[in-house]
């Protein structure tokens, strides 16, 4: 029966395969990642009129104790000093 389901609702097939539903952890509010993640923040760009993506800006654990404290501008800053940048992407969840 899952075949004859799948064909009949094909949308029915990435959410269970891909469980896109789901955000976990759950109950998390994932717009203030200073609640989860040390020397982070939470960035937001307009990639096309209408389209909003929301990214996190960590930097690494040897420049910690110089983000404490620090606002949105220092780490905007930090992004174009001589450190190398990694970009992660996380999957498909519409989580961070």
């Amino acid at each position: 029966s899952v075949p004859f389901l799948v064909r009949l609702f094909p949308s029915m097939l990435t959410k269970v395969v891909y469980l896109n539903f789901l955000a976990f952890p759950f109950f998390v509010d994932f717009r203030r990642p200073e609640l989860l993640v040390n020397n982070t923040i939470s960035v937001y760009l307009t990639t096309e009129p209408g389209v909003t993506v929301g990214i996190w800006h960590t930097v690494p654990g040897s420049r910690g104790a110089e983000a404490q404290g620090k606002d949105q501008r220092w780490f905007e800053e930090a992004l174009g000093d001589a450190h190398p940048v990694i970009i992660y992407l996380h999957g498909n969840g519409g989580t961070r």
